[in-house]
């Protein structure tokens, strides 16, 4: 009996001339990814508890929300996202579609953030990379908010 779950593409993006390419991908996940997990360990160990995490009664679902305070917090993947600090290259095939696609993303952020600043919230995004070189410097920040 095979119990490995079988691979299924869920047919968003363009087909990728290799099938691994589309494995990874559709691997990456939404909510709790590494920087994030990262993240939050660093926040309780300093002793920043009584966030939201994912908060569904906000615009934008941050990943972590201390709703007493009105801070939203997003932690974004450098490549998803168009990091400004990494200024990653763009995929060499189907460049229109990932054009299109991460300027997508770059707008609903865009929006996600107006829609919390409007309602009158804090709003503070931290990226990946910055998670990576210098974790204690985003806690302080985020102590300095709260």
């Amino acid at each position: 009996m095979d119990t490995k779950k079988k691979y299924c593409r869920d047919s968003r993006s363009p087909i990728p001339k290799n099938e691994q390419t589309s494995k990874t991908m559709s691997a990456i996940k939404a909510k709790n990814t590494k920087p994030e997990l990262l993240l939050r360990k660093a926040l309780w160990h300093s002793g920043i508890k009584g966030y939201r995490l994912h908060w569904k009664k906000v615009p934008g679902r941050p990943d972590i929300a201390f709703p007493g305070k009105k801070i939203a917090i997003f932690v974004n993947g450098c490549y998803w996202h168009r990091c400004p600090i990494c200024n990653l290259s763009l995929p060499k095939s189907n460049v229109e579609f990932w054009t299109n696609k991460f300027n997508r993303n770059i707008e609903r952020d865009k929006i996600k953030t107006e829609a919390l600043e409007e309602l009158g919230w804090t709003v503070l995004t931290i990226w990946e990379c910055e998670i990576k070189k210098e974790l204690d410097m985003q806690v302080e920040r985020i102590k300095k908010l709260l």
